[in-house]
């Protein structure tokens, strides 16, 4: 390989590590579909949470196109029980930006659905009637800022799907045995109706817009600094900062050790800690005060050696 492909090849290589790094890290919140329940009952049965169900789509969609670094739902799930956040509370700018500061997240995203179920048509032909049963799907998201629960983006998608002779249900899905949440909105089974090809395509729109305003958001740099509370003999390693502080699954932290404090032979005061690099600390397992991980180095992890972000 030349010198020149060669200077190409880490070029490349560095500017796909830049974009890894300036990736923005956001949650999604089940979207609020108050406005459709009617209808959502009347298609289905009963109550089904399609709002969570829409979400579960688009969060696969982004993550897939990977513009942002999305948080799993188990772990915002976690943080909704702890903080004793409901799902009315899914909507609220407010709220939003404080769950999505505790979860240590560049922004949060919520929503709503504004339609979900048909608006079916019909033509003349040669004076005979023909119908077409069609679904619509409209979802609307907005991007919130955590720090300041500021609107910075906004964006709508919307999908329709239209078939002759079938119900919004019919050629590929029912809505038998759908009661007690059994709705399974990223079922091929569903995804084969008119209104899974509509939901598919409107969360798509949405996706794409909404990786589209990515540049609108601020990246949060947020320094971790705690100690070790607790070493077991597996290496497995307890500090006392968890998702508040800015901890995230998968993290690696420093670990190091106070050897002495320079203080100012005048006043007393600590000038400087001199401390001595332990090893590292992989984090896998966050909650909101405590954080969980599993330690490398040459020697061992003690209480009291200070956690912090590499510098």
């Amino acid at each position: 390989m030349s010198r020149k492909a060669i200077t190409l090849t880490l070029s490349c290589m560095l500017l796909a590590g830049a974009a890894q790094a300036q990736k923005k890290r956001v949650a999604v919140m089940d979207f609020d579909y108050a406005t459709v329940q009617t209808y959502v009952q009347q298609i289905f049965g009963s109550n089904q949470d399609v709002g969570k169900g829409i979400v579960d789509l688009l969060v696969d969609k982004l993550v897939a196109d990977g513009t942002y670094s999305v948080i799993e739902r188990k772990a915002l799930d976690k943080i909704l029980a702890e903080q004793n956040f409901s799902n009315s509370d899914r909507a609220d700018s407010s709220t939003a930006a404080k769950i999505g500061k505790v979860l240590g997240v560049d922004a949060i995203i919520t929503g709503s659905i504004t339609q979900f179920g048909r608006d079916d048509k019909s033509t003349s032909i040669g004076g005979v009637k023909k119908s077409k049963a069609t679904a619509v799907v409209a979802v609307t998201a907005r991007i919130i800022n955590t720090s300041t629960a500021e609107i910075l983006a906004s964006a709508t998608g919307k999908g329709e799907s239209e078939r002759s002779g079938t119900g919004l249900l019919g050629a590929g899905g029912s809505s038998a045995g759908l009661g007690g949440g059994g709705l399974d909105m990223r079922s091929s089974n569903f995804g084969a109706t008119i209104l899974g090809e509509a939901t598919n395509k409107a969360v798509a729109d949405l996706a794409s817009q909404l990786e589209a305003k990515a540049g609108n958001m601020p990246v949060t740099v947020i320094q971790v600094d705690g100690l070790v509370a607790d070493v077991s003999p597996d290496g497995t390693v307890i500090i006392n900062v968890g998702a508040k502080g800015g901890v995230h699954k998968g993290d690696k932290l420093d670990v190091r050790r106070k050897v002495r404090e320079v203080k100012d032979p005048a006043t007393g005061k600590v000038l400087r800690r001199i401390e001595d690099s332990v090893g590292s600390l992989t984090i896998t397992d966050v909650d909101a005060d405590s954080s969980v991980g599993k330690f490398s180095g040459s020697g061992a992890a003690k209480v009291g050696d200070t956690v912090s972000t590499p510098k």
